[in-house]
């Protein structure tokens, strides 16, 4: 290619638009920005890396122990705080968390089987591993 076909601009200046804004620099950069072909491809790897807990399963005793000392508490006077500590399943695989929670009992609804807190947590009563006082 001969630079003599161009001699006619070769020295010529840069031509600025009237009409429209210059881009800025880093929105011209991001035109080379290489193209992610796998687009999610990293959050799905890191939600496979991500830990969950497997529920415990509770011996019959420690689920009565459980029962007895639930029902200490809702028939006590007032409504004291208690300490609760419970499974929150994860809604993405298998496995969940544990999750402690301090608050007053608002509301047992046995035949839902939930445990209603003051501050509007429902708990399933199945997915509790340990109630005790928060004195």
């Amino acid at each position: 290619m001969s630079i003599e076909k161009y001699a006619d601009i070769i020295d010529s200046p840069h031509h600025v638009s009237q009409k429209h804004p210059q881009m800025p620099m880093a929105e011209r950069a991001a035109q080379f920005n290489p193209f992610a072909a796998l687009t999610g491809y990293g959050d799905a790897v890191k939600e496979t890396a991500r830990l969950t807990d497997q529920k415990m399963e509770l011996t019959e005793s420690r689920k009565e122990a459980l029962d007895q000392k639930l029902r200490e508490i809702v028939s006590s006077e007032g409504h004291p705080a208690v300490t609760i500590v419970y499974f929150v399943p994860d809604e993405h695989k298998d496995g969940g968390r544990y999750v402690e929670i301090t608050d007053t009992i608002e509301k047992v609804d046995p035949h839902r089987s939930v445990i209603k807190m003051g501050d509007g947590t429902i708990i399933p009563i199945d997915n509790i591993s340990d109630v005790s006082d928060s004195e």
